[in-house]
């Protein structure tokens, strides 16, 4: 079966590539695209290799002087239009992104909007990449620092935020006077495409923004082993992330790495339950919990406990399942059986050693890869859902003692994207926000990501930051001048 999708402009739902300017039709090596609900055709997209990366390299190697030698005020320009480009097809762009991903409608319209800020944040800060001019340590001499884009760039994106992932990379590249080639995931390309597509009609030269899909250990290896790709910006999970760093440490190409998550969510005894609840349920369920700063352990002080179980299943009693363009939908269905299989293994694991089960627990009744949103207490520190990011709608509550006990719990983890907790007494926020072993760290709220914020985790959770204007020098040389003879 295939599936068609009703848009406003038909041609954002595109089925070739961009590469250097030349859009490149699907052949026989195509990759199919399928909605997750009913694993319905949406598409077939181009399953490109090295000879692509090659030639999108060279493309952008040929164009960047041209775009780099531009006014900062100019390019901030075309990524402003970009901006406004994606803010005026909102519906379309979502009702692309859910097809192909799954996610609410809701939550879709979310993403583009929310991330698409990020082109309109490094737009601003194209403007402002400053150097400095120092005294030099002799009267005869003066030393000039100046910035300058860091060449060639490659971004290789997941499929659980299909277009917000692209924008927060593209944008600070841009602005810098880069170019930027983007691998996407094969299961969600389209969302990449349709970006394309609008950057195109926004001004981005051709060469300067290019989007290549295929097999990603192909494309990947052709992208580490490229000599003119001077740096990688990769989200996805730790294991990649260790080989993406071996592969291009030949070559000793720059790496931003937003890797795996195991997020720790901490409720303390002086806490407001109803708003930990709610934002528990918020963290936890959004897009099916497949998110990689989602609450994946909910530690809670054991004399509260109970109370704060009792309020999280009657907020999980309100969760509708169901296709996500459906009304008042609010969790879809797992990207695929290997999500399914993992979401089963931790629960089965949990209830074997120990944890009781209160709500959920197995497939939903609607087929196909929904799971029931599942709670269970009882759990320790040895179960796997307390060791590995579940990546599905599994809350699983650990009980603790005191704040020197619940903040060790929640460091035991080789992972340290983000943390979450909720007291009211302001020293136990300072001494927790300080303790807590993550790069972000969500205090009385479960809404960490924006554009004027760092986004990045420490441990084996990444190097560097996205967005803020920190984001922008991922993507810049510093460069020395020596003056003398003044």
């Amino acid at each position: 079966m295939t599936q068609a999708l009703k848009l406003a402009d038909p041609s954002l739902l595109t089925h070739n590539c961009l590469i250097g300017g030349v859009w490149v039709a699907p052949g026989e090596d195509a990759i199919a695209v399928r909605d997750p609900f009913d694993n319905a055709l949406i598409a077939h997209v181009p399953g490109l290799g090295a000879e692509a990366v090659n030639e999108a390299v060279a493309a952008a190697k040929a164009a960047m002087p041209a775009w780099a030698a531009r006014p900062a005020k100019e390019r901030a320009a075309v990524l402003r239009r970009w901006y406004e480009l994606i803010l005026a097809n909102v519906e379309d762009l979502a009702q692309i992104l859910t097809a192909e991903q799954g996610k609410p409608l809701a939550e879709a319209r979310a993403e583009i909007t929310s991330n698409a800020a990020y082109l309109e944040w490094f737009a601003e800060e194209a403007k402002r990449v400053e150097g400095d001019f120092m005294a030099g340590p002799n009267a005869s001499q003066r030393i000039l620092v100046m910035k300058q884009p860091i060449g060639v760039c490659a971004a290789i994106t997941p499929w659980n935020f299909p277009n917000g992932m692209i924008t927060r990379k593209a944008g600070p590249a841009l602005a810098a006077g880069c170019a930027m080639i983007l691998k996407p995931a094969s299961q969600t390309p389209l969302s990449a495409l349709a970006l394309a597509v609008l950057a195109e009609r926004a001004g981005v030269p051709p060469g300067i923004f290019s989007v290549i899909t295929g097999p990603a250990k192909q494309i990947g290896a052709a992208i580490t082993s490229h000599p003119d790709i001077a740096k990688i910006s990769f989200t996805g999970s730790t294991e990649v992330g260790r080989w993406l760093l071996k592969a291009a440490a030949d070559q000793v190409k720059r790496l931003s790495l937003e890797l795996g998550g195991n997020a720790p969510f901490l409720v303390f005894d002086d806490a407001d339950l109803d708003a930990a609840t709610q934002g528990a349920l918020l963290s936890k369920f959004r897009n099916a919990g497949q998110t990689c700063v989602c609450a994946n352990r909910i530690y809670v002080q054991e004399n509260v406990a109970e109370a704060f179980t009792e309020k999280l299943i009657a907020h999980m009693d309100g969760l509708r399942l169901g296709r996500g363009t459906a009304p008042d939908v609010n969790v879809g269905p797992l990207i695929d059986e290997h999500a399914m299989a993992k979401m089963q293994e931790h629960v089965k694991d949990a209830l074997a050693h120990g944890a009781e089960l209160r709500r959920g627990g197995k497939p939903s009744a609607l087929g196909g890869t929904f799971f029931e949103p599942t709670l269970i207490t009882g759990v320790t520190q040895e179960m796997k859902v307390a060791r590995e990011e579940t990546f599905a709608p599994l809350a699983a509550i650990i009980t603790f003692k005191d704040e020197a006990e619940g903040v060790a719990m929640a460091n035991q983890s080789e992972f340290g994207l983000a943390a979450y907790f909720y007291a009211r007494d302001i020293g136990r926020i300072f001494r927790v926000g300080e303790a807590l072993e993550a790069g972000m760290v969500g205090v009385n709220t479960p809404a960490l990501a924006n554009e004027v914020a760092p986004f990045g985790g420490v441990k084996q959770s990444g190097i560097g930051r996205e967005g803020s204007k920190y984001g922008i020098e991922e993507y810049l040389e510093i460069k020395y001048l020596a003056l003398g003879g003044i």
